[in-house]
């Protein structure tokens, strides 16, 4: 599934570009929507990039903003302690206080730390418990980020079929996720369904990834939190390999859910040069594990990047 990337050269025209990098995804199990933006001009390149699929754990960053811009207005108190229940998961997958056994305190500025850098399902939901999704949507809407959705919490998303099945037949929960979708993206699997799902395009987070970086709506103090909390995100085995470096910074979060896989983030270069990448994908290959795809998330969004980069 390693697909060789492609050297974008000045003979190779956007379209046959974006072509190839579709036919390469189609061969290795994927089908994607994504965008590349060159953050200095507005130039960008994508594949069908206006497509809302569900956001799985990208949610976590709308929710980070909205919970720092409550703190910025003196709405929440970023050191008040909260009690965390215990999420008790023992399957493969979730992280921090989602595996914890006991209960915890924890202040409302390290939730943000676990829900954001560790995607931490547990602390999202009491971040959400202070911010529920329609004032987290309101508040998008508010600084102008229109093709996100935010309908449901985070516990949501550990209620699939997947965690019905034993883990040796974790491959059926992921062919009903392929199969059981409608043309019109409905879907049986409610998380799936992009009429009752957390949802976005990867133009609406290419949108709030450049809000972030250069914020107009957004108060720079809050850019700037968030931006530190995807800095340190802990999840990177998709598009960071493509973009991290000794002479770039690279800021992001993934989403996972059945067979969906997301990454969106920022790749800044040390001539200052910034692109903002948004990579949702589809995987139509019945498997949990699949390190392939992921390498091949990253290929795609890189050789977009690198188009971008020499026109």
């Amino acid at each position: 599934m390693h697909a060789p990337r492609l050297a974008p050269t000045p003979h190779t025209t956007a379209d046959g570009l974006i072509d190839e990098v579709r036919r390469q995804l189609s061969d290795g199990g994927l089908r994607a929507c994504l965008l590349v933006r060159d953050l200095r001009t507005g130039r960008e390149i994508g594949i069908d990039p206006d497509t809302a699929l569900p956001s799985a754990s990208l949610v976590k960053v709308p929710l980070a903003v909205a919970t720092f811009e409550r703190i910025r207005r003196g709405e929440l108190d970023a050191a008040a302690p909260v009690d965390v229940a215990p999420g008790r998961s023992t399957v493969l997958g979730p992280t921090g206080l989602t595996r914890f056994r006991h209960p915890a305190r924890i202040a409302v500025e390290d939730l943000l730390y676990l829900s954001t850098c560790l995607s931490d399902e547990r602390a999202a939901d009491a971040l959400f418990a202070l911010t529920p999704p329609a004032r987290v949507t309101a508040l998008l809407r508010e600084f102008g980020i229109h093709g996100i959705t935010v309908r449901h919490t985070v516990d949501e998303l550990s209620d699939t079929p997947v965690e019905r099945f034993d883990p040796a037949q974790a491959h059926l929960a992921h062919a009903l996720a392929i199969d059981a979708g409608t043309s019109g993206r409905g879907h049986r699997v409610p998380q799936l369904d992009t009429t009752r799902a957390n949802t976005g395009t990867a133009r609406a987070w290419t949108d709030l990834l450049q809000e972030l970086r250069s914020p107009t709506a957004l108060h720079p103090d809050v850019a700037e939190a968030v931006r530190g909390l995807m800095l340190h995100n802990v999840l990177r085995q998709r598009l960071t390999p493509d973009f991290a470096s000794d002479a770039t910074t690279w800021w992001s979060k993934t989403g996972t859910l059945l067979h969906l896989r997301h990454e969106i983030g920022v790749v800044e270069h040390a001539d200052g040069a910034a692109y903002a990448v948004s990579v949702l994908t589809e995987s139509m290959v019945p498997a949990a594990a699949q390190p392939g795809a992921d390498a091949l998330m990253g290929q795609a969004a890189r050789t977009l990047r690198d188009h971008l980069r020499h026109v």
